[in-house]
């Protein structure tokens, strides 16, 4: 529920760039729309509430989120159902998931009503820019970061929280063919590998790039100490089909607390089916790719939901699964998802939010 106290200033654009939007091609992150949000935080209240045109920001220097990483952010979706509504998945469960963020990293954290009140504003005032399409949505991409103006090793004693929008298509255009990473690591327990830090994502970014020049579209991130257990995939949480089970890895200080994965094990769990949140071992993949008990693979987050993996390298040796076609669980959950967040499927869990 959202409080009526919430008074966000709203300037409007002269003339929406969607005047001369015509034939653009929807790549994930390229495109955005007409305004933003923008708060900031200082002598511990959130003020200055505010909708303006998009645009770019100044800062010093010596801003401190530049120097010592206070950075944090989300990512959720809009969709518009057959009847013309948009409804966005799961939002609070993001503002959730920024507050403990910002706990890890010592920032201020956002009332829940000034979250939800700045994206149903924002969403609402550019509705005219969701796409069209079963594979596009509105990617909301909320963030948050220090903005005082220091050099010195401390948190910041002021930041500021902005959400923009980017209308988009598919994150992913075919399955994945993914790499067990064995050699870098991703997060570590004890780090910030549970928080949404743009450190994260940087430290990725050299494996990444290596794992693309060898064949692959992602990596398989193991554990830091051993490389003998599965974490992630990339930008996204790992689920597996083995033995007839939906099986991931158990949630650590080390892995991303995905609201898609949590989405996806409570509705196999409502189904019947057997799930399993636990270490996840190399070796068992490689077993189930050999004898044929590893059935489906697949990354899952907001930006692609469900991305089939096709093929897995481990320790230089490429294992194929079986065909997406004949992938029973996966294909029915990325289905489900679909229609759910069009409002097409009844919201037992009441995850959707009408804009």
């Amino acid at each position: 529920m959202i409080s009526e106290k919430i008074d966000i200033k709203i300037t409007r654009v002269a003339t929406s760039k969607l005047d001369n939007a015509e034939g653009l091609e929807l790549q994930f992150g390229k495109i955005f729309t007409d305004h933003m949000f923008v708060a900031d935080y200082e002598n511990g209240q959130w003020t200055k509430l505010e909708i303006k045109p998009f645009q770019n920001i100044e800062m010093s220097p010596a801003t401190s989120f530049i120097h010592y990483g206070q950075s944090i952010f989300e990512g959720l979706k809009a969709h518009a159902t057959d009847d013309g509504e948009i409804l966005i998945f799961r939002p609070q469960a993001n503002s959730a998931r920024l507050n403990s963020s910002a706990r890890r990293l010592c920032m201020a954290e956002l009332p829940e009503e000034i979250f939800l009140s700045a994206i149903k504003t924002l969403v609402d005032l550019d509705r005219n820019w969701m796409p069209k399409g079963e594979e596009s949505s509105l990617y909301i991409r909320p963030f948050m970061f220090g903005t005082e103006e220091f050099l010195g090793v401390k948190p910041s004693g002021k930041y500021r929280f902005m959400v923009i929008l980017s209308p988009s298509g598919a994150y992913y255009s075919k399955p994945l063919r993914v790499k067990v990473e064995t050699h870098y690591a991703r997060a570590m327990e004890g780090g910030v590998g549970s928080a949404k830090t743009s450190g994260n994502y940087a430290a990725s970014l050299l494996p990444a790039r290596e794992g693309f020049e060898a064949g692959y579209d992602q990596l398989l991130w193991t554990d830091a100490k051993t490389h003998a257990r599965i974490e992630e995939s990339g930008t996204m949480n790992a689920m597996f089909v083995l033995n007839g089970k939906i099986i991931t890895p158990k949630t650590s200080t080390s892995i991303l607390p995905g609201i898609t994965r949590d989405s996806i094990l409570t509705i196999a769990r409502d189904w019947g089916y057997e799930v399993e949140e636990r270490d996840v071992m190399v070796a068992e993949l490689k077993n189930g790719l050999k004898n044929g008990t590893l059935t489906e693979a697949f990354g899952v987050g907001t930006a692609a939901t469900i991305a089939h993996i096709s093929e897995i390298g481990i320790g230089g040796k490429d294992y194929k699964l079986p065909s997406i076609e004949s992938r029973e669980f996966s294909n029915k959950m990325a289905s489900y998802l679909n229609n759910l967040k069009r409002g097409r499927e009844n919201d037992t869990n009441n995850w959707l939010f009408k804009v």
